[in-house]
C-alpha cells in the first residue's frame, strides 16, 4: 500500500480526514489495518496572515514545508484537508516533491457521479470568494453558486469563531440550514461542504439539499489511491 501524507491546517478537519481513512479502511483493507499515514501540522496561526494578504505563494511555501517533511518520511503522495489552501495549487505544484490529490476535483467527480448540475458552495471567505470550486467544477460542466452577502458572512464567521475550535452549536447548525435553503431557492441541487469542519456541523439527513462532504470524499480518494494495485 502507498504511504499517505496529510498536510494539516485546522485540527478538527485534519482529524476528521485521518479518522475517516482509518475507519473506512476497516472494510477495504481489514480489521485494525490501514495504509501508513504521516500527518504534519503547522499551526493555523501561521497560515492566516498569508491568507489575509492573498499571498498564495506564501500559503504554498507553508504547504511545501510540510510536503518536503512528508516526502522525507516516505509518503508517496499528499492530501490537504483544507479547501482554502488549494488557492495555492499552482505555486505548490511547481515545486512539490510528491504528487497531490486536489480536494475540489475529488468533490467534483462525486458531483458528476450523482448527477448534480448546480452546486452551492459553503466554506471560508477565501474559498467562497475564490476560484477553486468554480474552476474545478466548471471543468466538469457543473455550475457553482455561493451564498448572498449576509449568509456569506455568517458561514465564514461560524467557521473561524466556532468550528475550527471544536464548537458545534445547534444555533449555528440551523443558520447553516437556512443558508442552504436559500441556495436551493436559487436553483442549487446540492451543496458542497467546502470547509473541512462543516461536515461536523451539517447533518446530511437534515440538510435541505444533498451534501457533498469534501473532507470524507478526500479521505476516501486517498484510501483508494493508497490501496490501488
Amino acid at each position: 500500500m502507498k504511504h499517505i501524507g496529510i498536510v494539516a491546517c485546522s485540527a478538527e478537519g485534519a482529524a476528521l480526514c485521518y479518522q475517516t481513512i482509518c475507519r473506512e479502511a476497516l472494510a477495504t483493507v481489514g480489521k485494525n489495518d490501514h495504509p501508513r499515514i504521516t500527518l504534519d501540522s503547522i499551526a493555523m496561526a501561521g497560515w492566516i496572515p498569508a491568507f489575509d494578504a492573498r499571498d498564495y505563494a506564501g500559503v504554498a511555501r507553508i504547504m511545501l514545508d510540510s510536503a518536503r517533511l512528508l516526502a522525507r518520511a516516505g509518503a508517496d503522495f499528499a492530501i490537504c484537508p483544507d479547501n482554502s489552501a488549494h488557492l495555492a495549487w499552482e505555486p505548490l505544484q511547481a515545486e512539490t516533491p510528491i504528487p497531490w490529490l486536489h480536494i475540489a476535483t475529488v468533490l467534483g467527480e462525486e458531483a458528476v457521479r450523482r448527477g448534480f448540475r448546480r452546486v452551492g458552495v459553503l466554506g471560508t471567505r477565501y474559498t467562497m470568494g475564490g476560484p477553486v470550486y468554480a474552476q474545478a467544477l466548471g471543468r466538469l460542466g457543473i455550475a457553482t453558486l455561493v451564498p448572498e452577502a449576509d449568509d456569506f458572512a455568517m458561514v465564514d464567521r461560524v467557521i473561524f469563531a466556532e468550528l475550527v475550535d471544536g464548537v458545534f452549536s445547534d444555533a449555528s447548525r440551523q443558520a447553516y440550514y437556512a443558508a442552504i435553503r436559500r441556495l436551493a431557492e436559487r436553483g442549487c441541487d446540492a451543496v458542497a461542504l467546502a470547509c473541512t469542519e462543516i461536515p461536523l456541523l451539517v447533518r446530511p439527513e437534515e440538510s435541505p439539499l444533498p451534501t457533498l462532504d469534501s473532507t470524507r470524499l478526500l479521505a476516501r480518494a486517498a484510501l483508494a489511491e493508497a490501496t490501488r494495485p
